[in-house]
C-alpha cells in the first residue's frame, strides 16, 4: 500500500461492512501497555478475535478525554519509555494484517513532532488515519493540509450536546469516518446512552455522507447491538484496555480475545484467522519478535526502522 492509500482503504472498509448491513469493529488500545511487544500482541489477538479497525493510542501526559482506566495506562506507558517510534512501529507490523489501523492521539504531540512530519511518517508507516479530539480551530488548516498531502482520514470527535451549527461544522472536516461520542465525560466513566447515540448518528447524518462511528461508554455485546442499527461503526476501547490488566499478559489476551468474539458475534463479524507474520519490537537493543498466525513469537534481530521521539 502506498502512503496515498490509507484514507481510501479506510473508506472501503467501512463501505464493504455497510454493503452487508453490518457496522464495522473498532478495536482501541494504547501502545506501550503493558510494555511495547506487549501491546502489539494484543493488537494482532483483538484482529484475529474480530476486529475490523484497529485504533492505536498514543500515550499522552494530559489526556483530557480520558477516564481512570485509559489514563492510567497511558502513564503505564510513558513511565515505560513509549515513543513516538513506537506508534510508527506498531503501524508498520499491524499493516501486514491487513487491517486499516488508525491513530488516536493529542494535538500536543503531533505539534511537537510536527504537524507534516508526523502525517508524513504515520502514513509512510501504513497507517490509514488520525483522531484528534482536542484539534485547536486555528491548527485546522495545518493539520487538513498535512493529512490531506499523505492520503490521511481527518477524524474529529462530536459531542452528543452538539448544535446542528457545530456538528456541520465538525462534520464537513471529517474525512474517513465522523466519530461520534455515545455520551457526555470521559472515556470509561458510564455506559453508552444508546437511544442518544442512535439520534446522534441520525443529527450527523442529515450534514453528511462520511461514514459515523460510535465510541465511548461501549463495553458489552447488548451496547454493541444496539447501536448497530444506526452506525457505521462501533469502537470500543476502555473495556479492552481493562482486559489487559490481569495477573499475566497471556491472561490478559485471554480475556481481550474473549470479549472482543462476543463483540463480534453481536454484530455476525466472524473471527478471522491471520495468514501473516508480522516482527515486532521486544527490547531497545534492537530484537524483535516474529508472530504467525497468532503463534507464540520468536526472538529475532534487526537493525533500523523509524526513528522520532518528542
Amino acid at each position: 500500500m502506498s502512503e496515498q492509500d490509507g484514507r481510501a482503504w479506510l473508506e472501503d472498509v467501512l463501505a464493504a461492512k455497510r454493503e452487508r448491513g453490518r457496522p464495522a469493529l473498532i478495536g482501541y488500545l494504547p501502545i506501550g501497555h503493558p510494555s511495547v511487544p506487549g501491546s502489539i500482541e494484543a493488537m494482532f489477538a483483538m484482529v484475529e478475535a474480530g476486529v475490523d479497525i484497529v485504533e492505536i493510542g498514543l500515550p499522552h501526559h494530559d489526556p483530557v478525554m480520558d477516564g481512570p482506566v485509559i489514563r492510567q495506562a497511558t502513564e503505564n506507558a510513558l513511565r515505560g519509555g513509549t515513543r513516538i517510534a513506537d506508534l510508527f512501529t506498531a503501524v508498520t507490523a499491524l499493516a501486514s494484517a491487513a487491517v486499516p489501523v488508525v491513530c488516536m492521539t493529542y494535538w500536543d504531540p503531533v505539534e511537537q513532532y510536527g504537524a507534516e512530519r508526523f502525517a508524513r511518517d504515520l502514513a509512510i508507516a501504513g497507517g490509514c488515519g488520525v483522531i484528534v479530539p482536542d484539534l485547536p480551530g486555528g491548527k485546522a488548516p495545518e493539520w487538513t493540509a498535512s493529512t490531506d498531502a499523505h492520503g490521511l482520514a481527518r477524524i474529529l470527535v462530536v459531542p452528543p450536546d452538539a448544535s446542528g451549527e457545530r456538528i456541520s461544522r465538525i462534520a464537513s472536516a471529517c474525512t474517513g469516518f465522523v466519530y461520534a461520542a455515545g455520551r457526555l465525560g470521559l472515556t470509561g466513566s458510564g455506559e453508552v446512552d444508546v437511544d442518544q447515540a442512535k439520534d446522534l448518528v441520525d443529527r450527523v447524518r442529515r450534514v453528511t455522507t462520511t461514514a459515523v462511528c460510535v465510541g465511548f461508554g461501549i463495553s458489552t455485546p447488548t451496547h454493541a447491538a444496539g447501536i448497530a442499527t444506526s452506525a457505521d461503526g462501533v469502537i470500543v476501547g476502555t473495556a479492552l484496555v481493562e482486559c489487559l490488566a490481569a495477573p499475566s499478559l497471556e491472561a490478559g489476551l485471554t480475556r481481550l480475545t474473549t470479549l472482543i468474539g462476543s463483540l463480534a458475534a453481536s454484530l455476525h463479524t466472524p473471527a478471522r484467522p491471520l495468514r501473516t507474520t508480522a516482527c515486532v519490537p521486544a527490547a531497545r537493543d534492537g530484537s524483535i519478535r516474529a508472530f504467525s498466525h497468532g503463534g507464540a513469537p520468536d526472538t529475532i534481530t534487526s537493525t533500523g526502522g523509524l526513528t522520532g521521539s518528542v
